[in-house]
């Protein structure tokens, strides 16, 4: 298995007096990561979908609680979220029980963060787990075999399982599987969506659009439902990994684009289950926006495993001038164009004079690994 790089990062938290809140989509590598760290400091593992489990955590009883925690104080509930009152029976261990480590895992930031963040203020940090990172892939098998792996991650995503199966339709069957069993019935259960028609049509029109800009209006008409309800069912998907926004950056001129947003997938391969659209990059019509997701994706990685904590937006004029991404970090901003095959593009000339001090870099295939830097 590939080394995930957020667990030399949870290793380097444990025991220091936070409980861990572990976000990230199902089947991105979070239950063998910490049975990872488990098995390595001999802690305690309870798998929270488990009957048995919730049975275990039915109590708020300190005296019921203390007799799951092992000799090593360190345990673990995956899918936490199952758990009635979870964040409330977090706490009760933390605070009564010295030296002890918590780890909570969870496939929904809004049911675990939204469950267990406020009863842990002060007392927790939180992490996510993304997909298979093109960092982590060179870190296993250089940087000349990632570089070939790039195709197939732009068609076939990064979900670990999806990336070692070798066989082309087994990774069809994967995405199918995950997405059938994990985006749909799991966010339609934890959700209690009220219209799973409308939600599937609505993530179909966001896979077709990837990279465009969004007009909630339009999206509303499209599947018959209020401005609202969109919004609300925009904001699942986002909660529960599949999908993530950039806001348009604006500030000082007239001609900018000022409240718009653009969406994203968490997984390409995701996206293409979606649609059903698993074509090589020769044959398809999608390249740019796939290539555009794939940057912008791993440029998120990027900074959130190295805990840089920048801003992300797009730029766009009414006059059609654009920018793919800009980061904010300190008071700086660096703009990227991300092209499948161009090796040229044009820094907008009214925004390099409006931002002065702003850098400008493309990105294609030749320098793609510069998204790591």
């Amino acid at each position: 298995m590939i080394h995930r790089i957020l667990q030399k990062s949870l290793d380097e938290q444990l025991f220091k007096g936070k409980t861990m809140l572990l976000t990230g989509a199902r089947q991105t590598g979070k239950t063998h990561l910490v049975k990872n760290i488990v098995q390595k400091y001999d802690g305690a593992y309870y798998n929270c979908e488990i009957q048995e489990v919730k049975d275990l955590l039915e109590s708020t009883s300190i005296t019921a609680l203390a007799k799951l925690v092992p000799k090593s104080k360190l345990i673990v509930f995956d899918e936490a979220q199952d758990i009635d009152d979870i964040g409330k029976k977090l706490k009760i261990l933390h605070d009564e029980i010295d030296g002890l480590q918590i780890i909570a895992t969870g496939s929904s930031s809004f049911d675990l963060l939204n469950k267990a963040s406020e009863p842990l203020t002060g007392r927790s940090r939180e992490y996510l787990l993304y997909p298979l990172s093109m960092q982590e892939i060179i870190d296993d098998v250089g940087i000349v075999y990632a570089k070939g792996k790039i195709t197939d991650l732009l068609i076939y995503g990064a979900y670990p399982e999806v990336y070692n199966t070798v066989s082309i339709d087994e990774k069809i069957e994967t995405l199918t599987n995950i997405s059938n069993n994990y985006l749909y019935k799991d966010t339609l259960k934890y959700e209690d969506i009220k219209k799973p028609l409308v939600f599937k049509k609505l993530l179909t029109i966001l896979a077709l659009q990837v990279g465009s800009e969004v007009s909630l209006n339009k999206l509303s008409n499209e599947v018959n439902v209020s401005i609202q309800t969109v919004e609300k069912y925009l904001d699942i998907l986002e909660k529960n990994f599949i999908i993530f926004s950039l806001l348009s950056f604006s500030r000082n001129i007239a001609k900018e684009i000022s409240k718009s947003r653009k969406y994203y997938f968490y997984d390409l391969g995701i996206r293409n289950s979606i649609i059903n659209n698993f074509n090589q990059m020769s044959l398809r019509q999608d390249a740019g926006q796939l290539w555009e997701n794939f940057c912008i994706l791993e440029r998120k990685k990027f900074n959130h495993y190295t805990r840089l904590q920048k801003n992300l937006y797009f730029w766009r004029t009414y006059d059609q001038q654009e920018i793919d991404l800009i980061e904010e970090y300190g008071g700086e901003l660096s703009t990227f164009e991300f092209k499948y095959n161009a090796e040229k593009a044009k820094f907008p000339k009214i925004f390099s004079e409006t931002y002065q001090g702003s850098t400008f870099k493309l990105i294609n295939q030749k320098n793609v690994f510069d998204l790591m830097e």
